[in-house]
């Protein structure tokens, strides 16, 4: 079960590092998170928001989140 809070995140987070720094997390490529899934994510909160991104995409409800961006 996702947490409002965990959502906002999802949507206003950014990549602190990597090829798509700067980006919003619900913007990162599936294949992008995929390869994390395989490798491990980060530690920490980081970790925790991007395993539950791939779950969004995975799940196809991305359409829930981007309108939660700033």
């Amino acid at each position: 079960m996702f947490e409002k809070q965990d959502l906002l995140d999802i949507a206003r987070t950014p990549m602190p590092f990597g090829k798509y720094s700067g980006r919003p997390l619900i913007d990162l490529p599936e294949e992008y998170l995929l390869w994390f899934a395989k490798k491990g994510f980060p530690g920490g909160r980081l970790g925790h928001l991007m395993a539950m991104t791939l779950e969004v995409k995975i799940e196809g409800l991305e359409g829930l989140i981007k309108p939660l961006k700033v």
